[in-house]
């Protein structure tokens, strides 16, 4: 039954993935079953429509990119080249090897692939560790993208001589980052945490502040007119509508999702809840990125922490880990597809206008933004605001929006052009120095007390979790009280001496401690005030403990958490 069930996901699987290429290559209708969208993509591209290819067609050329991203990931495991820098360079060369035109369509990247990859961060993100975080995220989402998105349109207006409507479209297109590069640096190269979930954090609300940003002035287009007040109640009303239908979708799917003990039916229901919601939120003219985005976060948090079966996460875990995998590996090789090299050194100083145009408007954003932030929170290490703009790379959902431009926008195909080239010099060239920059940077060591550590709480959680796994197969009746016992007393064992250990290490005095075991511990004293803190508020919430008493204590655990060093 496991091998059924095991060949059943992976043909699962496979045919999913083929069905979504054979759409992407063959540059057909947007899928029939995408509800009406009234907001985001009601401007989409309307490029002219060609016939569906033959499969016997699609298929070589499926196995031929298949191939390409494996020799890809080869080269640049060995040059310790970025994966998906490697998957640019290489589309660029290999139009020509096929009978037939084939490249990106917006509608199936907005509709289907942005899903996926929002909710896939979405479920892998800890709320804690996000709200411990979210006022820098929320500075760099909100009025950062914002303050980017103007100065950028700023100076390609008065550079370039644009007028205001496409270097407004530019300057958002262009304001939104794609961290799939910094994301792949950070597995490689270690990082503090708390910056990690910043960068995160930042573009999966960053992705739909951009859609958001660019259908409000895709209005402005095709109304010639909208007051500012006008603007910040549509505003006010996509953001808000989306978070409640993802909210609404998010919770309804647990109770059914917690029924659910078969791993087929449970990544059903989640690729059902990601695109479900996208779909729901655009026909009711609210913002379906919002809602992706609640919706993934919810069902990552309380959704799986629900779940009876450690399989059966792991098994959700590592499919939308493949997903997203598998959309960002054929996005950034039909990327390179996409640019056309001689178009590209035609446009060359325009782009390299563009370029420096969204760096100054980086720079401008996130070091004076940042350095408010310690008026109200834990201060941002300048070391780490470098990274925050040297990582400030464009991707798949910038070409998508510059392909969704209105053909009836004077001068489309230059500013299209303008994009894709600025895409290309940010993923080679940010790209490619992004790792050595952050390696110089040296933003976190590890001493050897530290690596002894984490072995230890590595122990202690995995025999954590082995052990409560055999309590829920001991009360479902699969094991037998005794082989229970003589198991659980094997890994009882190990917790004990890991436990023992760690004592030990952390009963040290605070001055035989380095830098790196002070952090930890740090990290540890974090959680549990932000422990206290929560239960605090509960009781005020449930009018256990009166307001007044309460916020003295609440206050001193703010500047508590304000002195403890970055982890």
């Amino acid at each position: 039954m496991g091998k059924y069930k095991l060949r059943s996901l992976l043909t699962f699987v496979c045919t999913n993935q083929l069905n979504q290429m054979m759409r992407l290559l063959s540059l057909a209708n947007p899928p029939v079953w995408c509800f009406p969208q009234p907001f985001i993509l009601a401007n989409l591209n309307e490029t002219n429509q060609q016939p569906q290819a033959n499969i016997a067609e699609l298929v070589p050329i499926l196995i031929i990119l298949l191939l390409i991203a494996t020799v890809v990931a080869l080269v640049t495991q060995r040059l310790r080249v970025p994966y998906v820098t490697g998957l640019v360079l290489a589309g660029l060369p290999i139009t020509e090897l096929f009978s037939r035109r084939i490249g990106l369509d917006p509608s199936l990247v907005l509709n289907l692939f942005l899903p996926i990859l929002i909710f896939e961060a979405g479920i892998n993100t800890d709320v804690s560790r996000l709200r411990s975080t979210f006022k820098p995220i929320a500075l760099l989402a909100g009025p950062g993208a914002i303050l980017s998105s103007g100065i950028i349109a700023v100076l390609l207006k008065f550079g370039l001589g644009l007028a205001w409507i496409p270097a407004l479209l530019i300057g958002v297109i262009l304001a939104n980052t794609d961290t799939v590069s910094m994301i792949a640096v950070f597995k490689e190269i270690p990082v503090p945490s708390r910056l990690s979930t910043i960068v995160e954090g930042e573009t999966l609300f960053n992705d739909a502040a951009a859609l958001v940003s660019f259908n409000l002035i895709l209005t402005v287009y095709s109304t010639g007119s909208l007051t500012i007040l006008e603007g910040i109640q549509q505003l006010l009303f996509v953001a808000v509508g989306g978070s409640i239908v993802g909210l609404v979708l998010g919770y309804l799917s647990i109770p059914v999702f917690i029924r659910l003990h078969d791993p087929l039916s449970s990544l059903l229901l989640t690729v059902a809840v990601a695109l479900g919601t996208f779909q729901i939120g655009q026909s009711l003219g609210v913002s379906g990125a919002v809602a992706v985005v609640v919706a993934g976060l919810i069902f990552g948090n309380i959704g799986l922490s629900r779940s009876t079966s450690a399989s059966e996460r792991i098994a959700l875990l590592s499919f939308w880990d493949y997903a997203s995998f598998a959309v960002n590996t054929f996005i950034f090789l039909l990327i390179g597809v996409e640019i056309n090299p001689v178009t590209f050194w035609r446009t060359l100083p325009a782009v390299l206008l563009a370029v420096l145009a969204y760096q100054i408007a980086r720079v401008l954003t996130v070091y004076p933004l940042l350095a408010g932030v310690r008026l109200f929170d834990r201060p941002i290490p300048f070391r780490w605001q470098h990274v925050l703009f040297l990582g400030n790379i464009k991707g798949s959902l910038s070409m998508a929006l510059a392909l969704s431009l209105p053909t009836t926008l004077p001068g489309r195909e230059q500013l299209i052009a303008l994009v894709f080239g600025a895409v290309l010099i940010s993923l080679v060239g940010q790209g490619v120095s992004l790792p050595w920059f952050v390696r110089r940077l040296q933003l976190s060591q590890f001493s050897d007390s530290r690596q002894q550590v984490e072995e230890l709480q590595a122990q202690l959680i995995a025999s954590k979790a082995a052990q409560d796994e055999l309590d829920s197969l001991l009360k479902k009746g699969v094991l037998p009280k005794s082989v229970y016992e003589e198991i659980r007393a094997a890994y009882q064992v190990r917790v004990a001496g890991a436990e023992k250990a760690l004592r030990n290490l952390y009963n040290r005095r605070p001055g035989q401690l380095v830098e790196g075991d002070r952090s930890k511990l740090d990290a540890i004293r974090r959680r549990l005030l932000l422990a206290e803190k929560g239960a605090l508020n509960e009781a005020i919430r449930q009018r256990i403990l009166s307001e007044g008493i309460v916020q003295g204590r609440i206050k001193t655990i703010d500047e508590q958490l304000m002195k403890l060093e970055d982890d």
